[in-house]
């Protein structure tokens, strides 16, 4: 694609990566038969072509962006299938952050929604406010239908919805040490929903990886990884996230050693992956941040590198996998999952139309609840085909959206290695035994 930007703007290294990503697309639209919004509403302004034409315009002519613009924006969900189907090697997700950066900094949006989102940039990377606000939103989660009619709250109501009706019972992992002689050290992500929403899924990574032989730490100060701001255009906030995970993580690494830096949430492992491309122009940052995002691995790429410990117990489930987005085309890891489930003794199935989304996304079913929902339901009509015992899948947001709207039980794959291999039985499945 042509473009016309400026030498004085190209001295912006946000810009120039934004141009070179906009001339890299040859409009060929292969992304739009794969692009989830594009499936459902048909417009060819909500696909990444169409994207990338409203993006170039505002970014190349410095123009202040329109409600319009804005819109078709805010319904990308970043879940990168166009990543994959690119056959030009596009970054759209790159471009589409930048975009976001610049509709924060030149754009007033509707006073509700300025609300919502500074609501979720206060909260959702916190774990003691999160945890406070779940207990609040299950209070008035009783109010949610009636938020819903009213189409200002439907961002309301669908928090309310989504929060789950009871609080987590177990503590979030503190690491491990390993079982026998130890191979090595690795640094797992502590992060920000997934220990308030689900911690046993860090205590189930942990014993298994302890069960391998590695000792685990879980160092502190490292905390929300900033994708949930980064995608709300909040770019210093993140910055600032990244920076204090990389002082974290190379403490350790300059300490006792790391092996890897584990993470349980794909949407997080492909934040993190990219922490070298974020601070790349950060002096005092590039360098560590890209030694960071070397180690940084999804649990089932560590497990599947360094094997599998003995099935103790091969239960024969039927598992239906839901590909994470964020790992599926973030981070492009495809079989890792399902060869492990499969080699630990389950019956893998995988849904039709397993490239589309889910709808959560982040904040997005939250911001964008219509779509999302409609995504949602799409994605567990296919799912409930599968007739399986349990879905499992790689990302926390994935797995709420899904149960919220399955009687199956959602786990997350890590928990199902972790049981077939003698760790804990998941809570769903402790009463039938």
């Amino acid at each position: 694609m042509r473009t016309s930007f400026t030498p004085e703007q190209r001295l912006d290294p946000a810009m120039a990566e934004s141009e070179a990503v906009i001339r890299a697309c040859v409009h060929c639209g292969f992304c739009t038969a794969t692009c989830p919004t594009y499936v459902l509403l048909g417009d060819e302004l909500d696909s990444p072509r169409g994207r990338i034409y409203l993006i170039k315009e505002m970014l190349e002519n410095q123009q202040k962006p329109t409600e319009e613009v804005v819109k078709h924006i805010d319904r990308c969900l970043s879940c990168m299938s166009c990543l994959t189907t690119c056959p030009s090697g596009v970054h759209y997700g790159h471009l589409v952050d930048h975009a976001r950066t610049y509709i924060e900094a030149n754009y007033q949006r509707p006073l509700l929604d300025r609300i919502t989102r500074r609501v979720l940039v206060a909260v959702l990377p916190y774990p003691t406010r999160f945890r406070l606000a779940l207990g609040l939103a299950r209070l008035a989660r009783p109010f949610s239908p009636l938020l819903r009619s009213i189409k200002a709250l439907q961002s309301v109501s669908a928090m309310l919805a989504l929060a789950p009706t009871k609080a987590a019972k177990s503590l979030p992992t503190k690491g491990a040490k390993a079982e026998g002689v130890s191979l090595g050290r690795v640094a797992m992500l502590g992060g920000c929903a997934e220990p308030v929403l689900r911690p046993e899924i860090g205590r189930a990574a942990a014993s298994l990886i302890s069960r391998m032989g590695y000792e685990v730490v879980v160092p502190p100060s490292a905390g929300c990884c900033g994708a949930l701001v980064h995608h709300l255009g909040q770019e210093e906030v993140a910055l600032a996230s990244a920076r204090r995970n990389v002082d974290a993580w190379m403490a350790e690494i300059e300490g006792a050693g790391l092996e890897a830096i584990i993470v349980t949430a794909s949407g997080c492992g492909t934040m993190i992956k990219d922490y070298g491309f974020m601070l790349r122009s950060d002096a005092a940052y590039a360098a560590k941040a890209e030694q960071v995002s070397r180690l940084a691995m999804d649990i089932s790429e560590f497990v599947a590198a360094k094997g599998l410990p003995p099935v103790t117990r091969p239960l024969g489930l039927v598992v239906a996998y839901q590909s994470a987005c964020s790992l599926q085309h973030g981070q492009k890891v495809t079989r890792a999952p399902q060869d492990l489930l499969t080699a630990a003794g389950y019956q893998v199935r995988q849904p039709a139309e397993a490239h589309l989304c889910c709808g959560s996304a982040g904040t997005y079913n939250i911001l964008q609840p219509v779509i999302a929902g409609q995504l949602g339901d799409r994605k567990v009509a296919n799912l409930t085909k599968l007739s399986a015992d349990v879905i499992a899948t790689g990302n926390i947001g994935c797995a709420t959206q899904i149960a919220a709207r399955t009687g199956t039980p959602v786990l997350h794959t890590v928990q199902l290695l972790d049981w077939a291999t003698g760790g804990a039985v998941p809570e769903p499945f402790a009463p039938r035994l």
